[in-house]
């Protein structure tokens, strides 16, 4: 767990797998599989417990009981891990190959399959915790899977080197995976697009255990207004759902003003708000306000229960206290934004925690924007896991990314992973950053994550091939 944000420490990952390398080799199906799930419940109880916080603090669910839907939740996130124990080990195999190969393809399969199964829960994916390390220089190849797949099998290189296996073959091999990933990194796979634009990314610090009452709407108002009129950029980025209430509602004068605002700078304004259309569907949204036609952005990929509610569960609606819970699902090929001279690709929330569909997005735009509210999780581990998703993002993508949140982590990410700047968690403020565009694409972009799924799937069949064949002589 130590491997991820906040502390980021990727060694301690390398030191976790080459454990459960140890555990695995040699093992039965049956005892993989029940000390993969023991490994998976520990990363993510100590992981995803901030699941516990939108639970009870902020959706009144009764302690018990979201302390029991928190555990269950890890416990199931915990079957993948013990799936890839279970597979590997029912392939027979020599050490070398089980370690290097075997297991590595096992972990990433499985661990590809979590990020779409009911919908797809990708964090905590191993490959995250390479962010700022040198295997980074993979990710605009492969993605965070093909980091997950190299970590693994650096793990088991590091195993078959400590019980001395060949140990100056591996040990070679794992020196030099790491020094090529080095080198990666200085590979610039896009071309800066136009002139730098000036940004201003609003952090309004509204509690959120106060943001839907009625009585604090004005003082929301007036909050964002003032961060709004206190900037000159050009592109003004407000968190998701900044106005907690629908767009047919929120006052015209109070609209004019902030576009208003955003044509004095000559640009435009990224306004996260609920969006409802005259059937009655209404969606988690960005609108665009300013020198630019009017434009809209709905967010596709939805959370279950957070942002609607899966057919069978409506009486959780009776347990769990969330406004705004049952959106619409916007739609899954939307263009770029077009605002402040660049074309922005906006995702909302933890859509930045699905990385081919940010490379989807990525291909015909400069710039990514993420707007997010993750005072649903308190001061929890959450914020500083996903200013880690994002970073990724950006290195995959080859594109600067900026991140708007109502209480933080709220940043600007360069192309190469790096937080150029950040505002403290839990205050009101605006962040000014130099933002540039980039056009271009890096493999991942155009390949997503295919190549290491396949590659993980004829590593298991060859393994599978070749051990049917040793037992048919």
């Amino acid at each position: 767990m130590l491997a991820f944000a906040p502390l980021g420490f990727f060694p301690l990952a390398l030191l976790s797998f080459a454990l459960l390398v140890h555990f695995w080799v040699g093992a039965t199906p049956r005892r993989a599989f029940w000390s993969g799930y023991a490994f998976g419940l520990g990363l993510f109880l100590a992981g995803v417990s901030w699941v516990y916080v939108s639970l009870h603090t902020f959706g009144a669910m009764p302690l018990p009981l979201a302390a029991l839907a928190t555990f269950l939740f890890c416990a199931f996130l915990a079957l993948f891990p013990a799936a890839a124990g279970w597979l590997q080990a029912r392939i027979p195999a020599h050490s070398h190959v089980r370690a290097c190969l075997l297991i590595p393809a096992a972990w990433t399969l499985f661990e590809w399959l979590r990020s779409w199964i009911f919908t797809g829960f990708p964090w905590l994916s191993m490959g995250y915790a390479s962010v700022g390390w040198p295997l980074q220089g993979y990710a605009p190849l492969l993605g965070v899977f093909g980091l997950s797949f190299i970590t693994v099998s650096l793990a088991g290189m590091a195993w078959l080197v400590f019980r001395r296996q060949r140990r100056v073959v591996f040990a070679a091999g794992l020196v030099a995976i790491i020094g090529v990933g080095e080198a990666l990194r200085s590979i610039q796979w896009t071309q800066p697009a136009g002139e730098p634009v000036r940004a201003a990314l609003l952090q309004g610090n509204i509690e959120q255990d106060l943001k839907f009452r009625p009585e604090r709407y004005a003082a929301i108002l007036a909050t964002y207004v003032r961060l709004a009129e206190s900037t000159g950029a050009k592109l003004i980025v407000f968190p998701e759902t900044s106005i907690p209430r629908f767009l047919d509602h929120v006052e015209p004068d109070f609209l004019q003003r902030l576009e208003s605002v955003a044509k004095r700078n000559g640009g435009d304004l990224l306004l996260g708000v609920p969006y409802r259309t005259r059937s009655d569907e209404y969606f988690n949204s960005v609108i665009s306000l300013g020198s630019s036609p009017p434009q809209a952005y709905h967010k596709s990929h939805l959370v279950p229960f957070g942002e609607f509610i899966p057919p069978g569960f409506g009486w959780v609606l009776g347990v769990l206290q969330v406004p705004l819970s049952d959106f619409s699902r916007g739609g899954y090929d939307q263009r770029p934004l077009g605002a402040a001279g660049q074309r922005v690709a906006v995702n909302v929330c933890y859509e930045d925690a699905f990385g081919d569909e940010i490379a989807r997005r990525a291909r015909d735009a400069t710039i990514l924007v993420n707007v997010s509210n993750v005072a649903w999780f308190g001061d929890s581990l959450a914020p500083a896991q996903h200013l880690q998703i994002a970073r990724l993002r950006a290195v995959e993508t080859g594109r600067m990314h900026l991140a708007a949140t109502n209480t933080g982590i709220t940043a600007a990410i360069d192309r190469d992973g790096r937080v150029l700047a950040r505002l403290p968690q839990f205050t009101e403020a605006h962040l000014e950053v130099s933002a540039q565009g980039y056009s271009g694409a890096t493999p991942y972009t155009r390949y997503a994550d295919w190549p290491v799924v396949i590659v993980s799937l004829l590593v298991l069949a060859g393994a599978l091939l070749v051990a049917r064949r040793a037992l048919s002589r």
